[in-house]
């Protein structure tokens, strides 16, 4: 036992003090502590150095459609189809991540409107299980793209994806063609299909329903790409620029439409709603 351990024990000092909250979140752009209700307040985006950060399914519908919008219910489908272990089993894995958060699985649909535009809005949550794409999130996709069919609104998807989930295997990757499918049945049917990409959108996300939208917004410094960058350097055999894959990067590059910052981005989609809407959308 260390000199410091003993002087500690045998001297009356008060327990530390708890909170039911935390008071202070540190910034993973510039490192410093922020308190954490300013945080909440600034939408996530750190007030020092506009770091903007991962923020949940339910936060963002929060900040972007209007009070009173409904939440469907997430679908159910097959859970470990492929009874799949690596060191974990995947229905451990599945109770540990829903443990953890609000909802049963990455992707929510919430319908209601922007500023008064009808809208439907599907949100991947990186926090559960890196927003991996698995039969749920790709079935969930399918439910808000039909809705907005049937609204006859615009479908608006924000992702935040670290790819396919792997524990689903090849039923995963059919996802991909799936919500294809599905983007293909919006631009039949004249209804905008926006996509709004944040940190981190990658791997078949990106390959797929990511990058199909009529229009492609992303936030400040999202990070965005397929494949990551050291395997992309391992390839090519070059270096890579600096800030490659990153949103402003993509933008200069003409992958990405526009960047907007989180604040502006509800004024934003309410005014591209405005112009790409049909007129009797309800």
């Amino acid at each position: 036992m260390s000199w410091f351990t003993r002087v500690r024990n045998s001297l009356p000092f008060a327990p530390k003090r708890t909170t039911e909250d935390t008071l202070w979140v540190k910034c993973p752009g510039c490192q410093q502590m922020v308190f954490a209700q300013e945080y909440h307040d600034n939408m996530e985006v750190c007030p020092r150095c506009d770091h903007h950060g991962r923020i949940g399914a339910d936060r963002r519908l929060e900040l972007l459609l209007d009070p009173g919008f409904e939440v469907l219910p997430i679908p159910q489908v097959k859970e470990d189809p492929l009874r799949f272990k690596d060191t974990a089993k995947y229905t451990d894995r599945l109770k540990k991540a829903r443990a953890a958060n609000p909802y049963p699985d990455a992707f929510l649909v919430g319908s209601g409107a922007i500023e008064g535009q009808p809208a439907v809005m599907g949100v991947q949550d990186f926090g559960f299980m890196g927003g991996s794409m698995g039969m749920a999130v790709g079935t969930a996709f399918c439910q808000g793209a039909e809705r907005a069919l049937k609204r006859k609104c615009a479908y608006i998807v924000v992702t935040a994806a670290g790819g396919a989930r792997m524990q689903e295997g090849i039923l995963s990757l059919m996802q991909m063609p799936k919500a294809t499918v599905m983007t293909r049945r919006l631009k039949e049917a004249g209804l905008p299909y926006v996509v709004v990409l944040t940190d981190p959108t990658t791997g078949g996300v990106t390959a797929s329903y990511a990058m199909l939208g009529d229009i492609h917004i992303a936030e400040p410094g999202a990070l965005i790409g397929f494949a990551g960058q050291r395997v992309i350097q391992d390839t090519i055999r070059e270096q890579l620029p600096d800030g490659f894959q990153r949103a402003e990067y993509l933008h200069q590059h003409g992958m990405v439409d526009m960047v907007v910052h989180r604040r502006e981005l509800k004024a934003m989609l309410a005014t591209l709603l405005g112009y790409l809407v049909p007129a009797k959308a309800a």
